[in-house]
């Protein structure tokens, strides 16, 4: 079916929009192109959308407003990371302190759960506090290589958690050190845990905030 003349001219005008103000997402380029056309905002979305599947425009999906309640954000998609961090946290600490290390085969459980919570989990919410979201050593990166953020930013992550928790946790042993409860693998065990959840609930209240901020400044 061939398209009308005012839709015809509408894509023209989001993709020209699209050339020269270069938006980030669909929200961009909806309020960009509403801003010169008398076109209601779903009748702007419908034809981004076709535009989209015909490949012609390349955007990220609208996103989904940061919910302003704290608790309604733990129950959204924005916090999975965080339950997912705290449950592997809190099934590591039991599993270590329940399995005994000659009960085959659920050691081999303890083993695993041990190898995570040890290279990956305090060094992630180590990272995760420092930065609740992308990188910004991956967001220039992917300006300067014109690829997405996302993807670069999920290198980056995987990288420096490895990384901090290989140098996080013979600190914290040494630490230990000079304690009266030493290097015994209770007061380690509880350290990290400790460590983990501090730091990844100290960083999903940093990524709230600054998602009700970006709502805002995006809302203006």
């Amino acid at each position: 079916m061939p398209k009308k003349p005012a839709e015809d001219a509408l894509d023209r005008q989001i993709i020209r929009t699209v050339e020269i103000a270069k938006p980030e997402n669909v929200q961009q380029l909806v309020d960009q192109v509403q801003a010169l056309s008398s076109k209601s905002k779903q009748e702007i979305l419908n034809r981004i959308m076709h535009l989209q599947q015909e490949e012609k425009i390349r955007l990220k999906p609208p996103q989904t407003p940061t919910p302003e309640k704290f608790r309604s954000y733990l129950r959204s998609n924005h916090a999975v990371w965080y339950w997912i961090t705290m449950t592997l946290t809190l099934a590591t600490t039991l599993i270590v302190f329940v399995v005994p290390e000659d009960d085959f085969p659920l050691v081999y459980a303890r083993y695993a759960l041990g190898i995570v919570y040890i290279l990956w989990l305090p060094g992630y919410a180590f990272i995760k506090a420092l930065f609740p979201q992308t990188l910004p050593f991956a967001r220039a990166l992917a300006h300067s290589l014109g690829t997405t953020e996302k993807n670069l930013d999920t290198i980056e992550r995987v990288a420096l958690s490895l990384g901090m928790s290989i140098a996080l946790v013979p600190i914290i042993g040494l630490l230990l050190n000079y304690t009266p409860w030493g290097i015994r693998l209770t007061p380690i065990v509880l350290s990290l845990t400790a460590f983990t959840i501090i730091f990844a609930t100290a960083a999903i209240v940093r990524e709230h905030q600054i998602g009700i901020k970006q709502d805002a400044d995006m809302a203006k």
